[in-house]
């Protein structure tokens, strides 16, 4: 593949996506800053997509 064609792979995009979403593995060592980094995370993840959809939304209505 070629070093541009590298920058724009998007599949490790949606593999992160679904690996935030999964449930936690049990024996990582967890504290409540790391839970909390979780939950900024994902909510942060989900604002975003629903941006997204509304952007492609205006842009077809208009």
């Amino acid at each position: 593949m070629s070093r541009i064609g590298q920058y724009f792979k998007i599949g490790d995009v949606f593999r992160y996506f679904i690996r935030v979403f999964q449930k936690p593995d049990p024996n990582a060592p967890t504290n409540i800053n790391l839970r909390t980094m979780h939950i900024i995370n994902r909510i942060s993840i989900l604002m975003f997509l629903f941006c997204i959809l509304v952007m492609l939304y205006r842009a077809f209505i208009r």
